[in-house]
């Protein structure tokens, strides 16, 4: 088991991003982690991280493990991306690699990886008060995590994040470098006439947090992009902790 930390950048200071967010219900925090952790994460997300496929199904969102897209074959899994490329035409869709932090650290699976760390970071006392202080969310309970890879061509359609149990807030831990405007891969959010009301490039060790339920989506990152689109994603939540 791995003996390193997490550890939120010491100068941060909650009231410099408490009014934006009671303003706007997004606020955007640079350099949330000290300089290690962040390298520490980035660093397992290139080289230690086993990346599944999650696609929107018919029936709902499905995740791929490597062991079942080998099983179906290059023509059913393409036949299943274009169908996911066929609902985002007409509603929600979704197509992009992940890796289930939660149900991974609940099996044992991965032991010491950085991104289990970071849960138990985000889910511990000063985190935790920390992103209340931000959000002004005095009742969230938990903070969820999974990591994410937007390869060229992957998409998340517009939708709200409303869904199961209680949702305060939504948040992205960005860990992409040298990210250019034209590559896509944008959070954008959405006002009720579908125009864009902001939206924010990927970025590094950068801390996005706004108000649930929200209309946004993910840019299709474009087909030429030569960067990785990476993230940790997730919700400030006030259900019962996981025991």
């Amino acid at each position: 088991m791995s003996e390193r930390a997490i550890r939120l950048n010491p100068r941060l200071d909650p009231r410099d991003y408490a009014a934006a967010y009671a303003r706007d219900g997004v606020v955007q925090v640079p350099d949330m982690l000290d300089p290690d952790s962040a390298e520490w994460l980035a660093l397992a997300l290139e080289h230690d991280t086993t990346w599944s496929l999650s696609l929107k199904m018919p029936e709902g969102g499905k995740l791929f493990s490597p062991q079942e897209i080998a099983a179906l074959g290059r023509d059913e899994l393409g036949r299943r991306i274009q169908a996911a490329l066929h609902q985002a035409g007409d509603g929600f869709s979704f197509v992009y690699l992940a890796y289930p932090i939660i149900k991974a650290f609940l099996s044992g699976r991965d032991q010491g990886h950085a991104t289990h760390v970071l849960l138990q970071f985000f889910n511990d006392t000063p985190f935790m008060e920390f992103a209340k202080a931000v959000t002004g969310e005095a009742g969230v309970t938990k903070i969820d995590a999974q990591a994410t890879w937007f390869r060229p061509g992957d998409f998340l359609t517009l939708h709200d994040d409303t869904g199961e149990g209680q949702r305060r807030a939504a948040y992205t831990l960005g860990l992409t470098r040298d990210w250019r405007p034209d590559w896509g891969g944008q959070l954008l959010f959405h006002d009720a006439a579908g125009d864009i009301e902001c939206g924010f490039k990927p970025g590094f060790n950068v801390w996005t947090v706004f108000r649930t339920p929200r209309n946004h989506s993910v840019a299709q990152v474009a087909s030429y992009v030569d960067g990785k689109r990476r993230s940790i994603t997730g919700w400030l939540r006030d259900d019962p902790p996981v025991r």
